[in-house]
């Protein structure tokens, strides 16, 4: 039972037209409209980071991410993204640290939590793992997969008090049917992963 985790989606306000501002266009509005040109090129940036990384080009995906983040330290999608980034190169102390950040930046958000779970359960440390997915699901309680990937949590710490269980017990029957059952559910085939 893969723990699944999903990128969080940016909505970017855009402008209507390019065309040049009357002379006595007001300065906020003016403000605005830069803010979304702005974030019309940092959208772009990003979309070429995910190429490069869909591409398996992650070392220059995680440069060009470094950059943007340089420019904005504190923007969330250039973060999030870095921190996949490094998932995917095998680097999981480092993304946990971003995804950590990212939850403390960002303690609304539930997707860092769900992520920063994720990598908490493939290094066996569940209780970890749960008390983050409990974060995710308290910010955002619709949020679908945090809710399986608790479940799986709570299957994972189900299956290895069991085990302790028949350690103490081997010929518990009960606790043996348990744990078959528990494991046949793990063999079972799971729904696709997203990232």
């Amino acid at each position: 039972m893969p723990i699944r985790c999903q990128t969080k989606k940016t909505f970017i306000m855009r402008s209507n037209s390019p065309k040049p501002l009357p002379a006595k266009f007001p300065a906020w509005i003016f403000g605005l409209v830069m803010c979304c040109v702005f974030s019309l090129a940092i959208a772009d940036e990003f979309s070429d980071v995910r190429r490069l990384l869909k591409q398996g080009q992650t070392s220059e995906a995680l440069q060009k991410v470094e950059a943007q983040i340089a420019k904005q330290p504190k923007e969330l999608q250039g973060r999030f993204l870095k921190g996949l980034i490094l998932v995917e190169m095998g680097r999981s102390a480092e993304a946990i640290g971003v995804f950590r950040e990212l939850t403390e930046d960002f303690p609304e958000q539930p997707e860092p939590y769900n992520n920063l779970a994720v990598l908490y359960a493939q290094q066996k440390q569940y209780n970890m793992a749960l008390t983050v997915l409990e974060m995710a699901v308290r910010t955002h309680p619709g949020y679908a997969i945090a809710h399986e990937n608790l479940g799986d949590v709570y299957a994972r710490l189900a299956s290895h008090s069991y085990d302790q269980a028949l350690q103490l017990d081997p010929s518990n029957k009960a606790t043996q049917f348990k744990l078959s059952k528990l494991r046949e559910f793990d063999s079972a085939p799971s729904g696709s992963t997203s990232k």
